[in-house]
């Protein structure tokens, strides 16, 4: 259900789901209301009073009882429920006369939920990649005493017409003893060969069904997957009921790796000192197991239940999870040992679960694109549609496709880890207590907070960065260099040990009882990595003879917290000036990718396909990129004409900001 919020009075009006928290409605409509404790309800600063409909709110220690009847409420701390009029007090926008101005580009936010979805797998059949069968057999006798195996696979073709299995020796040598302890009553696991044995011949060389597992009585109802993306920065997980598709538990963590360095070159050096290479897979397992005991503490389940594993990462981390050598990646002419990886069994490499799980991995395309951008092409079904459609998966690697079903063109530009938190001084995952909203009243430059969980602030995530750079250059606190403006009369704009910084969040409001900030070596590491993105696209579109005009739909990957907005990053010169009505938001496209590769064994024939048809753009070498990298390192981009509608929004933002400041 819908409900329209009008806030006073800068009469801004919103439609909002039911139950939507009172101060990510304003900060969708733009409309800026004082907040820094990140919506934990203790700083007191975010006080409204409810003129007329219903709301869901708490009592609170910064409105009395008295205050409370006549309608006064802490926006962080409500919950729309109907139709609403909401007066914002002047000691709540920080300044008689600020009405804080919606963008005029378009949306001034755009959630997740508001974006159009990508349908998935609508026409599929959940089949999955393993599967989980019961067998009752008859005992043997004098009259029937054909071998064990006979009968074990007799029954498989009788009872679910599995027609024929290759049986492995460890899964023979335990079969008469669980047969004859459990009655004759057991469990079979078989797994479809979802890639060849040696790896180079995919399609061609199929395999049978595999015998992975034997178990007593009948668990068949007890069949998991775990869905991996091996990040350069940031390992995620799902954990994925194969006889429903529902996915039971979510979680991420950073990859190890990490403290061996922040991005696939400084470990592919690493990995050839010594032990180098036996380090970085026994630090990314670390990860892996990391994130199956927080995923099955939170659904409950048993690794005994997990019977395969799909995982996407870029062709590094790939290389590096199974422990091969990732050397001439980075050596001209970057050719990596296989793109199409050998199955393994996930124990082999440490990964803590049952002996007989196999790990799948996603085939590359090239030394830095990756299983998981073919993950995240497959996924979204770019490959089976019309529209010419940019793929942006926003990560250390950036990578970028450009396509649709008749054609696929990639390219990888390094980003790093700044959008992921990674060399931002405050920056972390989009994880309880991170940033991922933000606004700033540019007459008194006080902040609108929000955290992910409306808690304490512990850092900055990837949408909160976003933001914040945004914000502050709209307001003219920082110019189009990403410096600050240091004549500013705010104790929140201040000198620091990494130049000048914008206090966001007091120490006495955080959760780790520190000033966070952003810095200006920070707003260096988002430009630079913005910068790449964008001159990696303006590479690869040129490579085509396309232009940013010709594109038809955009679909954007990354993690990015509950929201991505679209306007602000196009304020940066993150994302192209083209309407929002061509973007997409499809969260983590590499997980989602290797979900459904788990959900329909018939979609591993289309992961082939997508990387056999995907040709690469290098950009390592390529002048034409450095060029348009160097032009891009400038807010929104040193070329006003790549960013027509954003520059004219800024000019005119940054001179009523100037004006009104002066006139206080």
């Amino acid at each position: 259900m819908k409900h329209t919020i009008t806030f006073k009075p800068s009469d801004v009006s919103i439609r909002v789901d039911q139950g939507t928290n009172l101060l990510d409605a304003a900060l969708a409509a733009g409309v800026h209301i004082n907040a820094s404790c990140g919506g934990q309800g203790v700083c007191g600063k975010c006080r409204v009073i409810l003129e007329t409909g219903d709301v869901e709110s708490q009592e609170n220690e910064n409105i009395t009882a008295e205050e409370f009847d006549k309608g006064w409420r802490l926006a962080c701390r409500t919950s729309v429920v109907s139709d609403c009029l909401i007066q914002i007090p002047p000691e709540s926008r920080g300044a008689e006369g600020f009405v804080a101005q919606k963008l005029d580009m378009g949306k001034a936010e755009r959630t997740v939920s508001e974006l159009e979805p990508i349908p998935l797998a609508a026409d599929w059949k959940l089949d999955p990649i393993v599967t989980k069968v019961p067998l009752r057999l008859n005992k043997p006798s004098f009259g029937e005493n054909i071998s064990d195996l006979s009968r074990f696979l007799s029954g498989l073709k009788k009872q679910h017409g599995i027609e024929a299995v290759s049986t492995e020796m460890r899964c023979l040598r335990v079969l008469p003893k669980i047969l004859r302890d459990n009655d004759w009553s057991v469990t079979a696991t078989v797994m479809s060969d979802p890639a060849q044995e040696l790896g180079l011949l995919p399609s061609e060389k199929k395999g049978l069904p595999r015998l992975v597992r034997v178990e007593g009585g009948d668990t068949s109802d007890k069949n998991l997957a775990l869905a991996l993306d091996v990040g350069t920065t940031t390992v995620s997980a799902q954990l994925v009921d194969l006889n429903t598709g529902k996915v039971g538990a979510d979680k991420s963590v950073y990859n190890n790796q990490i403290k061996y360095g922040d991005d696939v070159i400084t470990r592919i050096v690493f990995a050839q000192k010594g032990d180098g290479l036996k380090k970085m897979q026994t630090a990314v397992v670390a990860s892996i197991n990391q994130l199956i005991d927080k995923l099955l503490e939170e659904s409950g389940n048993s690794k005994e239940n997990i019977s395969a594993v799909c995982a996407a990462g870029n062709t590094t981390m790939t290389h590096l999870l199974l422990g091969v050598e990732p050397r001439y990646i980075r050596e001209a002419p970057y050719v990596p040992a296989a793109g199409f990886m050998p199955l393994e069994r996930a124990a082999d490499i440490g990964i803590d679960l049952p002996d007989g799980v196999r790990l799948y991995t996603f085939p590359s395309v090239a030394s830095y694109v990756g299983g998981d951008i073919v993950s995240g092409i497959f996924g979204a079904g770019i490959s089976q549609g019309e529209e010419l459609t940019l793929y942006i998966d926003i990560g250390t690697n950036g990578e970028i496709v450009l396509g649709n079903k008749e054609l696929l063109a990639c390219a990888a530009c390094s980003m790093g880890p700044a959008f992921e938190g990674g060399g931002i001084r405050h920056g972390m995952r989009a994880d309880i207590g991170a940033i991922e909203g933000f606004h700033i009243n540019p007459i008194t430059l006080e902040p609108m907070v929000v955290t992910v969980g409306k808690s304490r602030a512990r850092g900055i995530c990837g949408s909160g960065l976003i933001s914040i750079l945004a914000e502050l250059l709209s307001a003219g606190v920082i110019d189009q260099n990403g410096k600050f403006e240091q004549k500013l009369s705010s104790k929140r704009v201040r000198s620091g040990g990494s130049g000048g910084e914008y206090v966001l969040v007091w120490a006495k409001d955080s959760a780790t009882e520190q000033d966070i900030v952003i810095t200006e070596v920070d707003i260096e590491n988002l430009v630079r990595a913005k910068g790449a993105l964008f001159a990696g696209c303006q590479t690869l579109l040129s490579s085509l003879s396309f232009s940013f005009e010709d594109i038809e739909k955009i679909v954007i990957a990354g993690a990015f917290g509950h929201y991505i907005n679209l306007e602000k990053g196009k304020l940066i010169g993150l994302f192209p000036d083209l309407p929002v009505e061509k973007f997409h938001f499809i969260g983590n496209g590499s997980i989602m990718g290797a979900r459904l590769a788990c959900l329909y064994k018939g979609m591993l024939n289309e992961v082939e396909r997508v990387a056999k048809m995907m040709t690469n753009v290098e950009l390592s070498d390529n002048q034409s990129f450095m060029d348009k990298y160097m032009a891009a390192l400038f807010l929104p981009h040193t070329e006003s004409r790549f960013f027509h509608n954003v520059s004219k929004y800024l000019e005119k933002s940054r001179q009523v900001a100037k004006r009104e400041r002066e006139a206080q």
